[in-house]
């Protein structure tokens, strides 16, 4: 096929998907999130923000420092504090891209910003020409580009190609547009703005309609060549385009030459898409909807009869895609007590991962745990130890002592409070404490509470089964507050309140080594008393 032409993937889980977290990811978490989503081989990897906070900036900057393959890109305004700061920040990459913005729409220049198109087209200019000390990559975007005036669009996208912007961003920021407005969008810029084509135009679509997908599809055949998008279409308010779906749209219907005689590609790894969202969802704690198209669980099960009859005799029958072509395994290799170290590491090799992904001692200890509890260890249970021993890892590092489990018991009884037994060691010292709740979690995290001396404002608690059956695994996420600072913490057990004992722990981890990173030196919190646990 000679008339091919690729659209770029730009990927923004990072700066814009973090946004819609309920607490901010760790370095750790965002590094190995980075790697995951340069394995799909995505063109542009959007990982921060680096003026918005010291640990934002370094983010970005470990990012760029050990991530390679896509162009590694930063946000910034178009303030030269913001442009120098990512700047400094992507200095280590191989690739790098400044991305700049400024809102251009009459509602966000008269009541946000204040200023007038004139004003907002010189801040443009001046902030793209700062930026060009730093790269030649540089991305401009038009805020709230949809509810723009179409002359008024044409004339900054204009400046900020003269400038030196090579790429030009046109994002429906709140999600308003509809995908006949956006292709229209498209098609005038390409006949309106003499230098378009010094430069490759893209789009950034949210969810707020349920349009992020179409539009981008529409932009696309209108001649976007770039559209930014999220694993598992996570992002600000209902989200933005999913890069799973724009993927498979482009390698399903896209591929083949359209009304206008060419036909698109993208270089997405598609094998990657299953892990990748999996493990998206699991970092950032945002459980996938059953029937979210391409990576939902029910994406690919058929319950009609009609449909399984029809499926037995041919797979295309109700299937467009097969699993196989997002890396969903086509068989699982269940294994037992009895496995060892070699076939663990097997079967993980087979999911995806590679060796530098967990590490295996700790994990067999869990599997060997696991599967004398439950006979049989899944797939899904090993992705589960993956995360939950990854997350739990970066609290226990060697200038810190951190909490442990020594002993756990509970007694319910009908229509009275629940009791609970909970022993604590920290370093040399283990304390035990006893107390009461409503239930059997509430009275655990009562007695670890009078062990710590800490007030811990418990945000959100929600459990997870992690596969099928009476055996399946319980993941419990917590969200809490301490100190004005939110942290996330993950246990994982068959045993519910094993689980949740253990996501609190993890709690009272991250928040001592919190204590220990810069981003926290400008909101100090206590110190731990380490010599009460006696």
């Amino acid at each position: 096929m000679n008339n091919r032409e690729k659209v770029w993937i730009f990927d923004t889980t990072l700066r814009d998907g973090e946004q819609a977290l309920k607490a901010s990811l760790n370095l750790q978490q965002k590094l190995q999130l980075a790697h995951a989503i340069a394995r799909l081989n995505v063109d542009v990897m959007e990982v921060g923000f680096p003026v918005s906070s010291p640990g934002d900036f370094d983010a970005v900057h470990a990012i760029a420092t050990n991530v390679k393959g896509p162009i590694i890109c930063g946000l910034a305004r178009t303030i030269d504090q913001d442009i120098i700061a990512c700047g400094e920040a992507l200095k280590a990459a191989e690739l790098r891209r400044i991305h700049t913005f400024i809102a251009t729409s009459p509602i966000h220049l008269q009541h946000k910003l204040r200023i007038n198109l004139e004003t907002a087209i010189s801040m443009a200019h001046n902030a793209i020409k700062l930026a060009s000390r730093y790269t030649n990559d540089i991305e401009f975007s038009c805020e709230d580009a949809a509810r723009t005036p179409i002359d008024d669009l044409c004339r900054i996208v204009e400046a900020a190609i003269h400038a030196g912007a090579t790429t030009i961003n046109i994002p429906d920021t709140v999600g308003y547009a509809v995908p006949a407005e956006l292709n229209s969008i498209i098609q005038q810029l390409q006949h309106k703005v003499p230098n378009i084509d010094k430069a490759r135009l893209s789009v950034h679509c949210h969810n707020d309609l349920g349009l992020a997908v179409a539009n981008s599809v529409a932009a696309v055949e209108a001649g976007a060549r770039q559209v930014e998008c999220t694993v598992n279409g996570i992002g600000e308010r209902a989200g933005n385009c999913a890069l799973e779906e724009i993927a498979m749209i482009l390698s399903t219907r896209l591929n083949q030459p359209t009304k206008v005689g060419t036909a698109l590609y993208s270089d997405i790894n598609a094998t990657e898409i299953h892990r990748t969202s999996r493990l998206v969802s699991q970092v950032c704690h945002m459980p996938i909807q059953p029937n979210k198209a391409i990576v939902g669980a029910n994406a690919f099960s058929h319950s009609s009869g009609i449909h399984q009859d029809g499926m037995l005799k041919a797979q295309n029958t109700y299937e467009i895609l097969s699993p196989q072509q997002i890396g969903i395994p086509s068989n699982e290799l269940h294994l037992t007590s009895r496995s060892g170290r070699r076939v663990i590491q097997h079967r993980l090799t087979e999911l995806g991962y590679r060796e530098g992904d967990y590490d295996i001692e700790g994990l067999y200890k869990r599997f060997i745990t696991l599967a004398d509890q439950k006979g049989t260890v899944y797939d899904y249970d090993l992705e589960a130890m993956i995360y939950v021993n990854q997350l739990q890892a970066s609290c226990n590092e060697p200038d810190l002592q951190p909490y442990s489990l020594t002993f756990l018991t509970t007694t319910t009884i009908s229509h009275q409070l629940a009791s609970a037994t909970v022993s604590l060691s920290k370093g040399d010292y283990t304390t035990t404490e006893a107390a009461t709740g409503n239930g059997p979690v509430e009275a655990a995290y009562q007695a670890i509470s009078r062990i710590t001396q800490q007030t811990i404002n418990l945000i959100e608690y929600s459990l997870t089964a992690k596969g099928q059956g009476e055996q399946a695994l319980g993941q419990v996420d917590i969200i809490v507050e301490y100190q004005q600072q939110r942290f996330h913490g993950t246990g994982l057990a068959t045993d519910i309140v094993a689980a949740s004992v253990d996501a609190y722990i993890h709690i009272l981890n991250l928040i001592q080594r919190a204590q220990q990173i810069s981003a926290f030196k400008n909101n100090p919190l206590t110190p731990i008393d380490t010599k009460r646990a006696s």
